[in-house]
C-alpha cells in the first residue's frame, strides 16, 4: 500500500491512503538506517491491519524535493504569509523567506494578511513597487473578513503549498477560511511583546481541493544564511539573475569593491532589498570563517613523511603509547 504522510506526532506517522488515515510506525530496518521521514513524503506500507488502521512504513519513495525550514517534502509552491499589522511587517524577514525559497528553487507567492486591521494604501504600494518588478505573485487577504480568499484558491489548485511565516501572521486563520471551518486553533498577538504566539505545533498536510494540498507549519523567524559562502548570496536575489559577472575580482560580493560590474544593478535595486543582501553576506562570512578554521585544524592533524600525507598521532595517545611500552617492558619485574 502506498500513501502520503500528512502528520507526524512523536514516533507515529499518519499516512493518507485510499483506505483512509493509517497510523504507522517505522520498520526496524529504517530505524537502523536512521531514515528521516517528513510531512509530504510518499511511503510504502506493510503489515496493514484494516481493523486497527495501523501499519509499518517499509520504504520512502524518492522525493522530488525537501525544504528544511519548515521541514516538508514534495513541495511545489511556498506561500509566504506576512501580516500588514500585528505583528508589523518586517521587510528583512520577508526577504529572508524569499531568499530561502530561491535557495530551494521554489518560487514563492507573497501573501499579506490582516488587511482588515491595516488597509494602508501607502504600505501596499511600497510592497507592490518592491516585489512586483521581481515577478513575485502578490496577494492581499483578510482571514477574518475572508477577502482575497477567492483569489488565493486558484493559486493553490493542483499544488502542494507550504504556508510559512512568523507566528501570529494568520496562517492557521487563512487555512480555516480556505476550508470553511475552524479546524485549526488560532490565537491573537501577545499584548505584551506584540509578537505572534505559537498555536501550530507541527507540520500538517491538508487537502483543500482535489489534488490540492496545503501544509500548515509552526511559525518561525530565526533564519540565517550560515550554511553557504558569501559569493553564493547573489544567486538568492533575482535582481542578479541576468548579470553576466565580469567584475575585476572572481568572487566579487558587490558591496563597493573596486572594479565591480554590478553598479547599475545595485543603483536600481530597492534599498531595503540591498540592505538585506548585505546582511546575508555578513552572515555567510561567519560561515566561511568557521569552515576556514575547521580546515586549518584538520591540516594540523596531518603531517608529511617521504612526500606522503599521514595522520598525526595526538599528544595524549603518544604519551599513552610510551607508558604502555614501559609497562610491557618492566611488567614482570
Amino acid at each position: 500500500m502506498i500513501g502520503r504522510v500528512v502528520k507526524i506526532f512523536s514516533d507515529f506517522y499518519y499516512v493518507q491512503t485510499d483506505k483512509g488515515i493509517v497510523e504507522s510506525k517505522l520498520r526496524s530496518v529504517l530505524k537502523k538506517q536512521k531514515s528521516n521521514i517528513y510531512t509530504g513524503d510518499w511511503v510504502e506500507l506493510t503489515q496493514f491491519d484494516e481493523n486497527s488502521m495501523q501499519a509499518f512504513i517499509s520504504n520512502i519513495i524518492n522525493r522530488k524535493n525537501l525544504i528544511n525550514r519548515p521541514k516538508a517534502a514534495n513541495i511545489t509552491q511556498v506561500i509566504i504569509v506576512s501580516a500588514l499589522k500585528e505583528p508589523d511587517l518586517n521587510f528583512e524577514q520577508l526577504n529572508r523567506y524569499i531568499a530561502h525559497c530561491e535557495y530551494n528553487k521554489i518560487k514563492p507567492v507573497l501573501c499579506f494578511n490582516k488587511e482588515d486591521i491595516e488597509d494602508d494604501s501607502k504600505l501596499k504600494n511600497e510592497i507592490i513597487d518592491i516585489y512586483s518588478p521581481l515577478n513575485y505573485k502578490i496577494i492581499f487577504t483578510s482571514a477574518l473578513k475572508k477577502t482575497g480568499i477567492d483569489e488565493l484558491k486558484p493559486i493553490l489548485k493542483s499544488n502542494t503549498s507550504v504556508l510559512c511565516g512568523a507566528s501570529g501572521v494568520g496562517k492557521s486563520s487563512l487555512i480555516n477560511a480556505l476550508l470553511n471551518n475552524t479546524k485549526l486553533r488560532t490565537q491573537s498577538v501577545s499584548d505584551k511583546t506584540k509578537k505572534g504566539i505559537h498555536t501550530t505545533r507541527h507540520c500538517e498536510l491538508m487537502e483543500v481541493d482535489t489534488n490540492s494540498f496545503i501544509v500548515d507549519t509552526p511559525g518561525f523567524s530565526h533564519l540565517k544564511f550560515d550554511f553557504i559562502l558569501p559569493y553564493e548570496i547573489e544567486n538568492l536575489f533575482v535582481e542578479f539573475a541576468n548579470f553576466n559577472k565580469n567584475c575585476k575580482y572572481k568572487n566579487c560580493l558587490h558591496i563597493g569593491e573596486t572594479g565591480c560590474a554590478a553598479v547599475d544593478i545595485i543603483e536600481k535595486m530597492n534599498p531595503l532589498r540591498y540592505e538585506s543582501y548585505k546582511k546575508f553576506i555578513e552572515e555567510a562570512k561567519l560561515y566561511e570563517e568557521k569552515i576556514s578554521k575547521k580546515s586549518i585544524k584538520e591540516e594540523k592533524n596531518t603531517k608529511y613523511n617521504k612526500n606522503k600525507v599521514m595522520t598525526k598521532i595526538s599528544y595524549k595517545k603518544r604519551n599513552l603509547s610510551r607508558k604502555t611500552a614501559k609497562q610491557n617492558m618492566y611488567g614482570d619485574e
